[in-house]
């Protein structure tokens, strides 16, 4: 299942850094952030708690980009 979400971040590099980090988050099976449009796509491994997958997500953003922001 694919979800979008809104985020907040303020250069394309910052960007790169918080797709590949969600990426590497487990329940995560593939994501895109789109600069330009502040939108994170989420597809999720199958059986998985959508909520607690994304407050992983939002964490592991944190951590590479600190003033980045993922709205769930």
């Amino acid at each position: 299942m694919k979800k979008t979400y809104g985020i907040e971040v303020d250069c394309a590099s910052c960007a790169n850094k918080m797709e590949a980090a969600a990426r590497k988050t487990e329940g995560v099976k593939d994501c895109t952030v789109n600069f330009m449009m502040q939108k994170m796509i989420v597809e999720f491994a199958d059986g998985v708690d959508k909520n607690s997958v994304m407050e992983s997500v939002r964490r592991s953003c944190k951590r590479v980009e600190s003033d980045c922001e993922v709205f769930i």
